[in-house]
């Protein structure tokens, strides 16, 4: 079996989602374009031997819809022979991206490729896919589920309840991923991994447990509170990731691709894995995907030298370390998305980014990133840094 590598990873510095944000101004096609050209220019290739260009998007409406990928591939100047497609997995779009593109190079299918992912919040809202008055859901599904299905906010809510976690522990976490954050931005530890200038626009290094105790809840609804009597609405904007803009593109491909290019391969992909849970509490698939890609991979979690775990809110990462085991000093280590930010459409990609750097600076063999998506599904990936 062929091994996929990784020989670059960029991505933008993250931007708030909203006008006036450093990324607002840029349109999704060319945001992604720009970070793809920045990525063969750093990698030094030819685009003309990418087989294949696979983006990860998660509202493809307005500006991001049409194969956004296809066309940011064209607005960065690869030859019209290299295709694109865009793929959906909800706030683990470009992580899937990232999947199906090694998935290709160890198939044979492919033996470089790109994976990669943008989402510009302030210009196409999150939700704006949905047309007014439509059901995306279907009876039928509605008829399984006939209390209905919540939104990610009153999931994390119930996770929150369930695993009686408190608005403390909660505030605490979020306090500490700007602590790590902006610790990490202070030492100089994103600056390779960034696609051009700038800082992650959400990071607020004075924030204290104070400062977010002061903070209403995001989420309080009547009808859910009486649906959910045990819910303590703990849930808040300083607990959970905030709205954002950004990009970010890895660079995929055989060893002997990279041998015959002359270029450098820093990690292998080593497990895949993709989990499903209850749709209702939705963000708690990150736990039996983290348990697959570990049973598949042979590894103990003790061999995990650095874990990525996205931080759409609180809960959900102290729920996966509660029940996994995991060293939360070896957990999102330069913070997460509370504090980076979630660009929906690129955190996969981001992530992994990140992951890829920060084993590198800190001497790590084995990474294992996760992410909660939409719908009760997670993914979840182990690279080996060579």
């Amino acid at each position: 079996m062929r091994d996929a590598v990784i020989v670059e990873a960029v991505r933008t510095p993250v931007g708030k989602g909203r006008p006036g944000g450093a990324l607002h101004e840029d349109h999704p096609v060319d945001l992604l374009a720009r970070t793809l050209k920045a990525l063969v220019e750093r990698a030094g290739i030819d685009p003309s031997t990418v087989d294949d260009v696979i983006g990860g998007v998660v509202t493809q409406a307005g500006e991001q819809a049409l194969n956004l990928t296809r066309n940011a591939v064209l607005a960065a100047g690869f030859p019209e022979s290299v295709p694109a497609t865009t793929v959906d997995r909800q706030c683990g779009s470009s992580q899937q991206a990232l999947h199906f593109a090694a998935q290709g190079v160890i198939s044979g299918a492919y033996d470089v490729a790109i994976a990669c992912g943008v989402e510009s919040m302030s210009r196409v809202p999150m939700g704006s896919a949905v047309l007014p008055g439509s059901d995306p859901f279907g009876p039928l599904l509605g008829a399984r589920y006939p209390e209905g299905l919540v939104g990610q906010g009153i999931s994390a809510e119930l996770i929150a309840a369930r695993w009686k976690l408190t608005r403390a522990e909660l505030d605490a976490f979020a306090t500490e991923s700007h602590r790590r954050a902006a610790a990490a931005w202070d030492a100089g530890a994103f600056d390779r991994e960034l696609a051009w200038p700038g800082r992650d626009e959400s990071v607020r290094p004075a924030t204290t447990p104070e400062v977010l105790a002061g903070l209403r809840p995001a989420y309080h609804d009547e009808a859910a509170a009486r649906r959910f009597p045990e819910i303590g609405w703990n849930i808040t904007a300083g607990n959970a990731s905030p709205i954002n803009d950004g990009a970010a593109a890895v660079l995929v491909m055989s060893r002997e691709a990279a041998e015959r290019l002359g270029l450098r391969p820093r990690a292998r992909f080593h497990t895949f894995a993709v989990a499903g849970d209850d749709p209702l509490l939705m963000l708690t698939a990150i736990i039996p995907a983290t348990a697959k890609a570990l049973a598949r991979s042979g590894l103990a979690l003790d061999d995990i030298d650095l874990f990525e775990v996205n931080e759409a809110f609180s809960p959900v990462v102290l729920a996966w370390l509660r029940e996994t085991g995991a060293d939360p000093a070896r957990t999102n280590v330069r913070g997460g998305a509370i504090a980076l930010g979630h660009p929906l459409g690129a955190s996969g990609a981001r992530i992994m980014t990140t992951l890829l750097h920060a084993l590198e600076d800190t001497g790590g063999r084995y990474g294992l990133q996760t992410m909660c998506e939409a719908g009760g599904l997670a993914n979840a990936t182990i690279i080996e840094r060579l």
